[in-house]
């Protein structure tokens, strides 16, 4: 199969990126060739070269195209919300969600950021960035609504929220994603509120505000 003639610039490369990342997530980055994402995508070797400069280049634009994408779509979960912690919810949802739609991604993505000389260094850091900064913007509405602490340590919170849902996502896919990644959201977002103390249902006992009753 070709590419139509007709397919526009923008199109193509997206097509690409997408045969891309199926084969980076299959065979590993490192083991996979430019002839192989050509092959996958429909194309002639050289049709690869009219819009990436090598096998490198395909990888970080892929990162920025993602970004763009998952993040507007983040963004539009979170508009939903009535609250911070609504909010919250939607946010790491959407984040499984994107995640369970598009399990290459989420095989390419975890692999890079585990390397220690990462190749989309920038991209990586600029998602980690404005994920956070997604985040900080609820914390702040969660705090002037009364609904979180105002002594939190901010920094300290968003990477662990980050780094909470980037590891059930990992846990996932070393399952072999023998179950229902968007399940875990929930259960998520009350550890992260009310964290692992019990419920108290008498006197004296710790129930964080909003905590549900036993």
């Amino acid at each position: 199969m070709t590419l139509p003639e007709s397919e526009d610039r923008a199109a193509k490369v997206q097509r690409i990126l997408e045969a891309a990342v199926r084969v980076f997530a299959r065979h590993g980055f490192h083991q996979s060739t430019v002839a192989q994402v050509a092959r996958e995508a429909g194309v002639a070797d050289g049709t690869i070269y009219n819009y990436f400069r090598n096998k490198d280049d395909i990888l970080i634009q892929f990162f920025a195209v993602r970004a763009s994408q998952v993040f507007a779509r983040f963004r539009s979960a979170v508009s939903r919300g009535e609250n911070a912690l609504e909010k919250l919810r939607l946010l790491l949802r959407a984040h499984l969600e994107e995640f369970q739609r598009d399990p290459d991604m989420a095989v390419v993505y975890e692999t890079e950021t585990h390397r220690s000389n990462r190749l989309a260094e920038e991209q990586i850091r600029s998602m980690a960035k404005t994920y956070q900064d997604i985040l900080a913007d609820i914390i702040e509405q969660g705090q002037e609504e009364g609904l979180f602490r105002r002594d939190l340590y901010t920094g300290l919170v968003k990477r662990l929220v980050l780094g909470a849902v980037q590891e059930t996502i990992s846990s996932w896919l070393r399952s072999g994603r023998a179950y229902d990644l968007v399940s875990m959201a929930d259960p998520l977002v009350d550890l992260i509120l009310y964290g692992i103390a019990r419920p108290a249902s008498g006197p004296g006992g710790l129930r964080p505000p909003g905590a549900p009753q036993t």
